[in-house]
This record gives structure tokens, sequence and C-alpha cells, in this order.
């Protein structure tokens, strides 16, 4: 079982985040027996396929460096052109080659793993050049699969060599008796089918690899209990940190409403626990809206501003409690709360009337309509 430095068992699967933070530094499964395989085949591949025009661009570069003329030896700039000849030649002929090993040592990195830049992977590790740490490296098991690894891929590459070579070996003998242009031809085609031979032996030892590339990734990346509650609540919050980010969302709230409260045509109280601060606006024809509620300290906060405004404060503790529970700030009313909601506005109209000396002072406030399901008693 896996162990952490501290000794803590890795008994917990890696989490999303930790294979995120893993990822940008560079921490991925990757297979160096599956990236060699890949270029291996890639080339042989290419051998095979572009070796005819391969041959006939050695036999033109030997063919305009040894057929040169007396004219051209005494002239001062001839061997400058005839290597620049030569080497025009030679990039025309392994272009196509170096185009398809350089696709292909992209794409064996990407099959496992994806694409993947990290600039931390870059930076220096002096921990790194530590020898006792180095030492430790050299023994561990990693080390030790790499040994095995080698050994086996060393075997098997040199059991597959010498029977390829032993099949190869009548036309491996025939070259001695052939032109030059065939036998540079059939070299290289010998050559070709040998290296693919040999790189196809790399693909038992990539199937081992890369299962176990991905299983001792995963294993350097559980985690214990510990480290997967620490995250959690590093993405959580602590519980301390959270209330008071709570508290302060509560109280960023309560400023914004009690700015609100100046606005209200209304404050209605039951009288001390409750208050709710209402708005109608006629232009809008829509119902009132809920400007701000509290209950205690709140309550009386709402009081105090409504009273420091001169906005009217009205006692109803029944219709104060319905529209304290069934209404959120903000929003309309409930239909249910219409008929005493607007005897309440026309109310506070005759008291402002009568405040400008142009109305009789108004009787006391009517019993209020509030439906059942709308009623709160406490």
């Amino acid at each position: 079982m896996a162990e952490n430095e501290n000794g803590a068992e890795k008994s917990e699967q890696p989490t999303e985040k930790r294979l995120a933070d893993a990822r940008k530094k560079g921490q991925i499964a990757r297979s160096k027996e599956l990236n060699t395989l890949i270029v291996m085949l890639a080339g042989t591949g290419g051998l095979l396929a572009f070796g005819g025009s391969l041959g006939l661009g050695v036999l033109e570069i030997m063919g305009g460096s040894f057929g040169v003329s007396r004219e051209s030896l005494y002239h001062p700039d001839s061997m400058a052109l005839l290597l620049l000849g030569a080497g025009e030649h030679a990039l025309g002929a392994l272009l196509p080659l170096l185009i398809l090993l350089l696709l292909a040592s992209i794409v064996g990195p990407v099959m496992l793993g994806g694409f993947l830049f990290s600039t931390e992977s870059l930076m220096p590790k002096f921990s790194r050049m530590n020898p006792l740490s180095g030492l430790k490296r050299m023994f561990s098991k990693t080390s030790l699969v790499e040994l095995l690894k080698a050994v086996g891929k060393f075997l098997i590459v040199l059991a597959v060599a010498l029977g390829v070579l032993s099949s190869f070996q009548p036309d491996i003998l025939a070259l001695a008796h052939q032109p030059l242009e065939a036998a540079i031809l059939d070299t290289i085609r010998i050559v070709g089918w040998c290296s693919l031979w040999l790189s196809c032996a790399l693909i038992f030892i990539a199937l081992i690899d890369v299962p176990y590339q991905l299983w001792d990734h995963n294993q350097k990346m559980k985690m214990t209990k510990q480290e997967v509650r620490d995250e959690y609540k590093d993405i959580e919050g602590k519980p301390e940190v959270k209330s008071r980010i709570r508290q302060l969302q509560r109280e960023i709230s309560q400023r914004r409403m009690m700015a609100e409260v100046p606005k209200a045509d209304v404050v209605i109280t039951n009288p001390t626990h409750f208050a709710v601060a209402l708005k109608y606006d006629e232009s809008q024809a829509g119902a009132p809206i809920l400007l701000a509620k509290g209950v205690d300290q709140i309550a009386l906060k709402i009081r105090e501003i409504a009273n420091e405004h001169q906005v009217t404060l009205v006692e109803a503790p029944a219709l104060a409690r319905a529209v304290y529970y069934s209404t959120e700030l903000e929003e309309e009313i409930p239909a249910g709360l219409y008929m005493a909601v607007a005897q309440v506005l026309a109310y506070v109209y005759q008291i402002r009337q009568h405040q400008a000396g142009q109305g009789k002072k108004p009787g006391p406030l009517p019993d209020l309509p509030i439906p059942d399901e709308l009623r709160r008693d406490n």
C-alpha cells in the first residue's frame, strides 16, 4: 500500500482536483516504451515507403560528388557548390522521412496522457542534486522496474534480431554480387524490413509498460484520508471563514435593504417585533412591492429610519406578520393581501391629507381582511 512522506497510508483514490493540480505540474502517466515504439514504427514505415526515392537521392549525391570534371577542380568555388548541391539532394531525399518522424514524436506522448505543456516541469529542482536522494532513487521500486524492462527489452530484441538476420542472410550475401544501384535499393529494403521486425518486438514491451505506467501514476496520486479532508476544506472553505463570509453578506444585504426604507410609502408594524416597508408605484400598474422587512432589532432599525425620513408607520400586527412570511424582498405582495394593503395605503393617504390641512383626521384602522392561508398568529 502506498504511503506519503509522513508514513500515512494512501488508501483513497485521487480526486479530480488532485489530478488537475498534478497535470499543471506536468505529472501525468507517460510511457517511454510507447513513444519509442511509435517513432520506430513510423521511421521503418517511412523507410519502406520512401526508400526508393532515398536510394535514388544517395545515387545522385554519389554521382555528383565523384563525377567531378577537371575544370571544376580548378574552380575556387567548386567544392562549396558541390557540397551545397549534395546537401540539397540529401535534404530532398530525407525530408519526407524527417517530417514523418517529427509527427510520430508528437503523437507518441499525446496517445497516453494527452497534450501537455507545463513550465513547472521545466524549472530546476535542487532537491535532485542531493546525493542521498539520488541513491534512494537508484534503489527504488521504479529503478528496479526500469532495470527489468531494459533486460527484457534487450533479450526480446536480441532474439528477434537473430531471427531476422538469419532469415535475410541470403539477401544480405547477395548484395555483394549486385550492381551498385540495385545493391543500394536492396540494402534500404533489407534495412527497412529488419527495422520493422525489430520495432514490432517492442510492441510486447509497450503492452506491459503502458498499463504499468497508468497503475503507477494512480498509486502516486492516491491520497490519505487526511489529505482528502484538507482538500475538501480548501474547496468548501473553513467553517469559520464561511461563517464570516455569510455574516458579511447579511450585513451588506441589510445595509442595502435599509437604504430602501426612505423610498417606502408605509411601514407596517405589529408594533414591536415585526416591521415591513411597502411601496406602491401607480405608474407601474402593479401590486405594492416589499422594500424591507425584519424582526426585533432589524424591525426597530426600520422604524427608526422611517421616522427619520417621515415615512408613515401603521400598526397592523396580523398584516405585518402575513407580509413578512409570504413575501420576499423586491417582490410584489401576494394577491390575497391586495385588499388589506389597499386599505392601509388609503389610510396613509387620509393621514397625509389631514397633516396637509386638507381633510379631517381619519378614525382607527378597520379590521383588515387577511386570508386564513396567509395569516400567521406568531
